[in-house]
């Protein structure tokens, strides 16, 4: 069995081993496979190869501590794709590798640590967190910046901020006013029960989860006729009261303030006029806004701890102040208070894992009606309860994707989808199983669609061979000429000719198109015979015909210049011999001097120069 050991035979005849199998993929061959290759040991038919495994998420560690110890904190618990890891190319777990949940969401309980208030920018120092070496710049800083969940801060005195940690610790609000708190680094949606996640909403009492019967709406339009120089109250908002706007009707000289039930002034008091910002007073937070451009505003949210008075200090005749606010019912201050737990409501899913929550609300006990929680003392609340719920995986259920879009729009054409066997082991986790494991029979993956037979189309043949221009191809054929093809109206199913006013004119493909047969030879220069030549004896000239003309035998005028041959030469005739040619006779007349001028200027064809210089022109 080489697979599971590997022998060699030594040069002294012996058989050893180091007790190590063949490699993988070594040829082998047992009782029942005559050809066969190693693998992991053992002799396989040749050819089989390993599967690859899927990875499977392991179990999920404990939670973590909770970021905050009170106020709404993170805690978090992770889990790893190890049981078992994806080998060979198997798939890697899909899921949330990272879970978070809320804790400690009580307003009271233990100091948090110093970096989590909003504050956090001051404590830099007491942190022994350097700043930077600013001339001039104070010691207090202020959170802000662009990046909710990063600390970004702010010198007092200066426009500048300073990132101090790309996030803040989980759990710290993303802004002031908002239930929503950073995880890690981002800003996550919290309900108003400081559940993660949750979608509780505050009802107009800002009681959460109520239905708006614990609160009246007050709300109007103050006007009266006043004296200037003083103050004067608009409206008293009692204790308790939540979305709070005041604001005056128009721009005017006169400004809004704001008095506590004992006398003492918050907002402009005193006749002096503060600068807009944000107040906390009551234990809420008061947005004053003033500009040039908008008339003077008070807005808070609530609920407040005590009775306040609107007032405002009177400069000019009042132009309008409008107010609304909702303020609790019965706030007389007479009933008594207590804390209660709700039923359990239902829980979250059917099947992998959901959760059940009891609540605990504030309840008015001479009616059992709920009520805000201010109402009730903060130090005897009890803990909300949560226990989990339908733990047990959902039984295997066919997963059924879209149909995709039809194959053809007419004549029966085919959509598809995908079907798989799935079972919901927790909120995160599903396994694939095989289609057995579910309800038969197996929806189905394919089906026919666009069964309507298709209208009349053209239909257009093949092109046929360029022809010239005039209508025929012929050897030799170049330039410009047209291709041809025949266009039918057929039925929908091509099966069918039918007559053209069946199909629509205007969609009918074009039946001829202009094309290039070959490239034209270019003009050339065509010449004649030679003519005659002018001289009856001696020298004279010659001429002959020379035409540009195209590959058509058309003349043309694209030829080169350069190239064109010469329509005229000089040429000879030779002259017949006279009386004065015989060379007993033939001199040169003793007082002509210039008779080697005259062979050197080949005047020798003229009749007399040959006469006076016939020696010297003799052969020539």
């Amino acid at each position: 069995e080489v697979c599971s050991e590997l022998w060699c035979l030594s040069k002294s005849n012996r058989c050893i081993t180091n007790s190590i199998p063949a490699a993988e993929g070594t040829i082998c061959q047992t009782n029942t496979i005559d050809k066969g290759w190693c693998y992991k040991r053992e002799c396989v038919p040749f050819g089989t190869r390993p599967e690859g495994v899927d990875g499977a998420w392991g179990s999920w560690s404990s939670w973590g501590e909770c970021s905050r110890t009170c106020g709404g904190g993170v805690s978090s618990s992770v889990r790893h794709c190890d049981s078992p890891r994806p080998t060979i190319g198997g798939k890697y777990c899909l899921g949330e590798r990272k879970r978070y949940r809320s804790c400690n969401t009580d307003v009271t309980g233990p100091p948090s640590p110093p970096s989590v208030p909003l504050m956090c920018c001051g404590l830099f120092p007491a942190l022994h967190i350097p700043i930077p070496p600013i001339q001039g710049a104070s010691q207090l800083w202020h959170r802000g910046g662009v990046k909710a969940c990063s600390l970004n801060c702010l010198a007092e005195g200066f426009n500048f901020y300073t990132e101090r940690a790309a996030a803040v610790v989980d759990g710290t609000p993303c802004r002031q006013d908002s239930n929503d708190i950073c995880v890690n680094g981002e800003c996550k949606h919290v309900g108003c029960d400081r559940v993660l996640g949750s979608d509780s909403k505050e009802d107009k009492c800002r009681v959460c989860g109520g239905d708006g019967s614990s609160c009246e709406t007050i709300e109007g339009v103050f006007n009266q006729s006043l004296p200037e120089g003083g103050y004067e109250e608009v409206i008293q908002i009692p204790k308790g009261s939540v979305h709070i706007d005041i604001r005056e009707l128009n721009l005017s000289i006169n400004y809004l303030a704001l008095r506590g039930d004992s006398g003492e002034y918050f907002i402009n008091g005193k006749l002096s006029i503060d600068p807009p910002r944000r107040f906390d007073i009551a234990g809420t937070t008061f947005h004053y806004r003033r500009s040039p451009e908008e008339p003077e505003s008070l807005e808070a949210l609530g609920p407040t701890n005590i009775t306040l008075f609107v007032m405002v200090l009177v400069r000019t005749e009042l132009q309008g102040i409008r107010y609304k606010f909702n303020a609790p019912v019965g706030r007389d201050g007479s009933s008594q208070y207590s804390w209660h737990y709700t039923p359990w409501t239902k829980c979250s899913v059917l099947c992998a894992g959901g959760s059940q929550i009891q609540s605990v609300v504030c309840r008015k006990l001479s009616d059992g009606s709920t009520v805000p929680n201010h109402f009730c003392s903060a130090d005897t609340k009890v803990p909300e309860r949560q226990r989990s719920c339908n733990t047990e995986p959902c039984p295997p259920a066919w997963a059924i994707g879209n149909w995709s879009e039809c194959s053809r729009s007419c004549n029966e054409g085919v959509r598809t989808r995908s079907v798989f066997c799935k079972r919901k082991i927790s909120a995160s986790e599903e396994k694939t199983l095989d289609d057995a494991s579910c309800s038969q029979p197996r929806p189905k993956m394919l089906e026919p669609c666009n069964n309507q037979t298709c209208p009349p189309e053209w239909v257009a043949l093949d092109w046929s061979e360029a022809s010239a221009k005039g209508g025929t191809r012929s050897w030799g054929s170049c330039g410009p000429g047209f291709r041809h093809r025949i266009v039918l109206c057929k039925s929908g199913d091509h099966s069918v000719t039918l007559p053209t006013a069946q199909c629509h004119e205007a969609a009918k493909p074009p039946t001829s198109m202009r094309c290039n047969l070959r490239r034209c030879p270019p003009p050339r220069w065509v010449t004649g015979e030679w003519g005659e030549c002018s001289a009856q004896c001696g020298l004279g000239q010659q001429r002959r015909s020379v035409q540009c003309l195209a590959h058509t035998g058309q003349p043309s005028m694209e030829c080169v210049e350069s190239l064109q041959p010469p329509g005229m030469q000089q040429c000879e005739t030779k002259c017949e011999s006279g009386p004065t040619d015989n060379p007993e006779e033939c001199k040169d007349v003793n007082k002509v001097a210039y008779c080697p001028l005259v062979l050197k200027f080949k005047f020798c064809s003229r009749t007399y120069f040959r006469q006076m210089c016939c020696k010297t022109c003799q052969g020539h």
